[in-house]
């Protein structure tokens, strides 16, 4: 398991499995970048996300946590809070 104890480990961590699994540009992703508008990822691509986090941290994510979620800092924000409480 990658470690993900501060938010620029989630960060990378977020970029690897981006690029990995669902085939976006390195270049695109930044920390403001918009799952949606920027990265082209749509509902069944964040679902995915959320089963890898899931994978990855061994905790249970809230659903309800990421229908808010809009950029990769909510992302990064959400696994922090997720790894951390």
């Amino acid at each position: 398991m990658a470690k993900l104890e501060n938010k620029d480990q989630i960060f990378q961590q977020l970029i690897q499995i981006l690029v990995e699994d669902f085939e976006v540009d390195a270049d695109d992703i930044t920390i403001d970048a918009n799952l949606y508008t920027d990265l082209d990822l749509d509902s069944i691509d964040t679902v995915d996300l959320v089963i890898k986090l899931q994978e990855i941290t061994g905790k249970s994510v809230n659903p309800e946590t990421f229908k808010a979620v809009r950029t990769m800092q909510h992302v990064v924000d959400a696994v922090y809070d997720l790894v951390h409480n």
